[in-house]
């Protein structure tokens, strides 16, 4: 039998990137390696792979090498210490050519975020060679352009003034290109690159031909400002194209900061230090040590170390920054709490239960970085275009310069038009539209509590029609409370609560939960302990109470609990008349006998009822689905505005899947909104599936966003700024695209000056950052 290979997940930090055409090159030389898929990401200047055993880490950085980058590998915060691979041609970027990424194996996975945010040069490269650049580029502008402050030989001053220009402020544009050469491909800075160097070049030549011809001042000429036709040298264009797009870079790298800043923040939320408590004595240790089952101290205004319950104290913790919920939650014992809140009031002593890339912190970043890092659909396109677009500029181009040669005979008027058809098609903006918008979306997204599983999602919730919401701890708060118990057969009232929340006690049910906590209440804080538990997913469970066999359920589960194999008349009265009072019931039997019924109530969440009208308003159908009664289901449609027609009570959890399977069939595009374990089936089958973070990992984990608390407005939210996201993402390809499109004629036919092109093409990238900021203002 042929064994399939198992695959891992091998995250790179990638130096070198200056654009889309990047991407797909290093994308394609890891594709070739067999069984190996790669999604880069240029503002992160990131690639997650899939990769065979087989392949090794040194195979995959090879490859990286091959395409003319430098790869690293990223570091997962278990290591116990650096693990870093580079190539050994590009083990030192050269200056100007990347970030310093010497150390940053040494880093927790993504801890450093903002380092990786700038593709191609970094802020520090780029600042000092552009304010050299602005220097020497304003006075030459001024000689070149005014013939009033022009004096004779001025040629050979602007030739002076370009030449640092031309070479040390727009190298790292030379040496990008040069590399992209070296590996026979191009890059944007391919465009760049010769569009400068051919301005200076063809400049010079001409100066040293013709050593007097800017002998005489330009006063001589009118004194105005002088058009690019009444010289020959094009020194001034070398070096404003040059300025604005070191410009353009830097303030693009400042932007792209503040759109992966979530990110970064979201990551040093954690607590660095944490008191733990060890034969007695409190010793303060970095929170990074913590192992399961270690002991605690939270004081007041501290941050909770790591994911844990508490043992002793009572307090109200501040959750907001996990859940995005401003309300602090009351815990004591047994209660759980989460790695980085904030402990508002009392003393807690907590027992760790997960630490490091377990906790739910860790996995929020985890989630949050794979967004960001994969690639949306809908830039699947632009990859595909920047793949063969320089390529195609370059001989628009030469093709420009022959026509405008062979029809006009005007060598300047060919050269200045085929210049600017290199600097105005810059594909930049094209590469960027895309993971920006993602860095800065799915950052905000984290900071309202809200975790998008991948960028795919994105265009998921743009088709969705029909959202499915699971009743208990969904639209009501789940904080069932027993309301009465009604004993049948002789029993005791209250001896039946405490056997029914024995068994109880082992399921994670709120109606479990609730019939348990009131058991415990009752009996002064303890259950009796059960033998033999057993758990039927939405139907009930049993187990033995010494000396009683005691189950408790629906009504279809109690019948093959009890000896008869039915409930009689009388039963289903009693039932009737508890759920006609709003209740939700649950059968009691013992030895096989019913013994009773449990009546609890449930209370909806006051961000339910606008959370269905603002779910109407985006065009989505509500629908509730619940194992809950009828009477019950009708009673809160009623209350939050769902149509009688869309409830669907007593529902299995394999019946939510059919369900959701039902609705799918009939057309319709489903989103699955649930927080237990019998909903992970159901938000796996649908089209999106949402879970509430007050649900169970295994609801978390089925489903495609995570709201981390426990609103339904969270919910509205997330389809929201999923929507919101997607829509900026795809203005920003718009203008991209119809930059170019717009652009290249235009400047192909003279009518665009080098140097506006220049300045142009640098704002195209700002402006397409700046799009994508306005995510990080959403909800405020």
């Amino acid at each position: 039998m042929t064994q399939t290979p198992t695959t891992r997940r091998v995250d790179l930090d990638i130096t070198g990137m200056t654009c889309a055409h990047c991407v797909g090159r290093v994308e394609r030389k890891l594709g070739k390696l067999e069984g190996v898929t790669a999604s880069v990401n240029l503002p992160l200047e990131s690639a997650a792979v899939t990769a065979p055993s087989s392949v090794t880490d040194e195979e995959l950085v090879a490859a990286v090498d091959r395409a003319g980058y430098t790869a690293t590998l990223r570091r997962a915060p278990s290591d116990p210490a650096p693990t870093q691979v580079t190539s050994a041609r590009h083990s030192v970027p050269e200056e100007g050519e990347g970030h310093d990424h010497s150390d940053h194996a040494a880093h927790g996975e993504h801890s450093d975020h903002s380092d990786h945010l700038n593709h191609g040069p970094s802020g520090d490269v780029i600042r000092p060679r552009l304010i050299g650049a602005a220097i020497l580029t304003i006075p030459l502008f001024l000689v070149s352009m005014v013939p009033a402050l022009q004096f004779p030989h001025w040629g050979w001053v602007a030739l002076v003034l370009a030449t640092p220009v031309t070479f040390w402020s727009a190298w790292p544009f030379h040496t990008a290109a040069f590399k992209a050469a070296r590996h026979g491909s191009s890059t944007m800075d391919t465009l760049v690159s010769i569009g400068v160097l051919a301005a200076w070049s063809f400049s010079t030549v001409e100066l040293l031909l013709d050593p007097g011809m800017t002998a005489m001042a330009g006063a001589a000429h009118g004194g105005g400002m002088a058009s690019m036709a009444d010289h020959q040298l094009y020194f001034e264009t070398a070096g404003v194209v040059t300025t604005f797009l070191l410009l353009g870079r830097w303030l693009e790298a400042r932007a792209k900061k503040q759109a992966g800043a979530a990110l970064k923040s979201l990551l040093d939320l954690g607590a660095k230090t944490a008191t733990v408590l060890r034969d007695g004595v409190e010793t303060t240790v970095p929170a990074a040590e913590l192992v399961p089952g270690d002991e605690f101290v939270v004081r007041p205004g501290e941050k909770v170390a790591t994911d844990g319950y508490v043992v002793a104290g009572h307090s109200a913790v501040d959750t907001s920054v996990v859940t995005g919920e401003s309300v602090p939650e009351e815990v004591g014992p047994e209660d759980t709490v989460t790695g980085a809140t904030v402990n508002t009031s009392g003393r807690l002593l907590v027992r760790a239960t997960r630490t490091g890339s377990d906790t739910t912190l860790a996995q929020m970043g985890r989630l949050v970085s794979d967004a960001q890092t994969g690639k949306a659909p809908i830039a699947r396109l632009a990859d595909r275009i920047s793949a063969v677009f320089v390529p195609i500029v370059l001989v628009i181009a030469v093709i420009t310069f022959a026509l405008w040669l062979l029809l006009s005979g005007d060598l300047h008027a060919a050269f200045r038009a085929a210049v600017a058809v290199l600097v105005i098609a810059c594909p930049c903006a094209l590469g960027l539209a895309t993971p920006v918008g993602l860095l800065a979306g799915t950052g905000r997204a984290s900071q309202l509590g809200i975790l998008i599983r991948g960028p795919e999602v994105l265009e998921d919730t743009r088709t969705v029609d029909t959202i499915v919401l699971d009743k208990t701890g969904t639209v009501t708060a789940g904080d069932l409370a027993v309301t009465s118990v009604t004993p049948l057969d002789g029993h005791d009232a209250g001896h039946l609560l405490l056997m029914a929340g024995a068994v109880e006690a082992h399921s994670e049910h709120p109606i479990a939960a609730a019939i348990t906590a009131a058991a415990r209440e009752a009996n002064g804080g303890t259950v009796p302990d059960v033998d033999g538990f057993e758990s039927a997913a939405g139907g009930g469970v049993r187990g033995t109470v010494l000396p009683h066999t005691v189950a408790a359920g629906r009504s279809d589960y109690i019948a093959t609990q009890v000896a008869s194999g039915a409930l009689t008349s009388e039963h289903e009265q009693r039932l009737a008349e508890a759920e006609q009072a709003g209740a939700t019931a649950v059968w009691i039997s013992v030895d096989g006998r019913v013994a009773g019924i449990i009546s609890l109530q449930d209370t909806v969440k006051e961000s339910s009822a606008p959370a269905v009208a603002e779910f109407k308003r985006l065009g989505l159908r509500p629908i509730l689905l619940t194992g809950d009664n009828a009477a019950v289901a009708a009673q809160v449609a009623a209350a939050v505005g769902i149509s009688p027609e869309d409830v669907f009570a007593g529902v299995r959890p394999e019946d939510k899947v059919a369900r959701v399977t039902e609705l799918q069939r009939a057309g319709r595009v489903v989103a699955m909104v649930g927080d237990g374990v019998n909903d992970a089936p159901a938000l796996a089958q649908a089209d999106l599936g949402i879970a509430m973070g007050s649900g169970t990992d295994v609801a978390r984990e089925a489903a495609d966003i995570t709201v981390m608390g426990s609103s339904l407005g969270q919910v509205v939210q997330s389809v929201q700024l999923s929507r919101k996201t997607l829509g900026i993402i795809k203005s920003n390809l718009f203008w991209a695209f119809a930059y170019n499109t717009i652009g290249i004629p235009v400047a192909a036919v003279g009518l665009l000056n080098p140097m506006l092109a220049g300045a142009a093409m640098a704002l195209s990238s700002v402006l397409v950052v700046a799009n994508s900021l306005r995510l990080t203002r959403f909800a405020r």
